[in-house]
């Protein structure tokens, strides 16, 4: 499992912003004819597997709902010439977190850093063999992350942040990406923002992991280092082509040459993940987009993944009454 939650984790977290000092090839568009096909085909199984940008509505109520990508890049410019006149006329913007929320962590990490540091016991050069923490500390330089300040990060952030290419790690730090936009937009236009979840919850789900599970997400982590570019182009491509859902399947897909995995394994952990990281949050945020709806027209913006799937946020709100129009971009 620790090997595939390193995939997903960096797939939902950290898929890095493509910058022009960074190059790599789309590994999608790289595999066989065959191979694409059947991905496709599978992504299509999903309720609502494409598009980024949709309307529900329901009576008087509209929602307008935007999957986004967090991360800055040129292309989120057409988007907003797109959502700016949307963002004017809302009276609410719903987001994953807003500037509440980021104040509402900044204060939780001065008041507890071990959210994010391991504050007693073995440091990570302590608990890794020696071969990996080298490894680690090679590519922690070429973040311009000294090592010995990394050696105290939490294990599960560490897997995360080598999911960022080392050619964009600066930009990363500075990224403004779609949900950004929309909260600048919508603070200019004096719409109130509100957040779907509460600020600490990605933080709960990483950190209850088990320490050795999250140590092992590090060792698999440093297994795609040499194809950090490649995936970071991969990923960015399908969420402008508005195959987010494709995203997810190429993962699964990816998963397969993990050694002593069976396809069966392979399905029963992606969806324990999907449940973990995308589903059970759908579902929590289903009342607050429908009691926001009920107020005024509402937009409500979180990463594109949450838009698909049995549970992702279209299906839980077809179910809950509304009707699903999705709008051109």
């Amino acid at each position: 499992m620790t090997r595939i939650l390193a995939a997903i984790a960096t797939l939902l977290c950290l898929s890095a912003p493509v910058q022009a000092q960074c190059s790599g090839q789309n590994l999608i568009d790289a595999l066989a004819p065959d191979d694409r096909a059947a991905l496709v085909a599978r992504a299509a199984q999903s309720p609502y597997p494409v598009g980024n940008f949709w309307r529900a509505t329901k009576g008087d109520q509209v929602v307008t709902l935007i999957g986004s990508y967090h991360f800055d890049d040129p292309r989120h410019a057409a988007t907003m010439a797109a959502l700016t006149p949307i963002i004017n006329a809302a009276s609410t913007v719903l987001v994953e977190a807003g500037p509440d929320e980021e104040t509402a962590l900044r204060a939780h990490l001065a008041r507890d850093p071990s959210v994010m540091l391991i504050m007693s016991g073995p440091t990570l050069p302590e608990q890794l063999p020696a071969a990996d923490w080298q490894a680690l500390s090679n590519a922690l330089r070429e973040r311009q992350i000294p090592p010995f300040m990394a050696a105290k990060f939490q294990p599960w952030y560490i897997s995360v942040v080598l999911g960022i290419p080392a050619c964009s790690m600066a930009a990363a730090q500075t990224a403004n990406g779609l949900d950004g936009m929309v909260i600048d937009a919508a603070l200019a236009a004096r719409v109130p923002v509100k957040a779907l979840e509460p600020y600490d919850t990605i933080f709960g789900i990483f950190g209850s992991l088990p320490m050795q599970d999250q140590l092992s997400m590090i060792k698999s982590a440093l297994v795609l280092e040499q194809q950090s570019e490649d995936f970071s182009v991969t990923l960015a491509d399908a969420y402008f082509a508005q195959d987010s859902r494709v995203i997810w399947e190429f993962m699964r897909l990816k998963s397969q040459s993990i050694p002593g995995y069976t396809p069966e394994q392979i399905d029963a952990e992606f969806s324990r993940m999907e449940e973990a990281l995308l589903s059970s949050r759908n579902r929590s945020w289903i009342p607050a987009i429908e009691a926001a709806a009920e107020l005024g027209p509402t937009i409500a913006t979180f990463g594109a993944l949450h838009l698909s799937g049995q549970d992702g946020v279209l299906a839980l709100l077809e179910r809950a009454g509304f009707t699903l129009e999705r709008l051109p971009l």
